[in-house]
């Protein structure tokens, strides 16, 4: 699945990072959502919205608090966008 998005193994950080309380269940759902990416022509462009109700709730987030965790997987969406595209223009370089 890695290469698809132009990635390997090696590109993955061989380290453990701590995710702060706050954070924890905008993580859950957003790692949940790994297989929910919208792809074009030249790859990832985002995630399918439609399913994070489905996913949040799977991973024990309330109903009444997925509204409030939709900026913080927006954020954690751009920043993964980013990283993906870099890595295509390194293959390419």
């Amino acid at each position: 699945m890695l290469s698809f998005f132009g990635l390997s193994k090696a590109d993955l950080p061989d380290e453990t990072i701590e995710v702060l309380p706050d954070n924890w269940q905008p993580f859950l759902v957003f790692d949940g959502m790994s297989t929910q990416w919208r792809t074009g022509a030249c790859g990832a462009t985002g995630l399918d919205y439609n399913v994070i109700p489905l996913v949040a709730q799977s991973v024990g987030v309330k109903k009444k608090n997925i509204p409030d965790i939709l900026y913080d997987i927006r954020l954690l969406e751009s920043e993964a966008l980013k990283v993906m595209i870099e890595q295509r223009e390194k293959k390419f370089i």
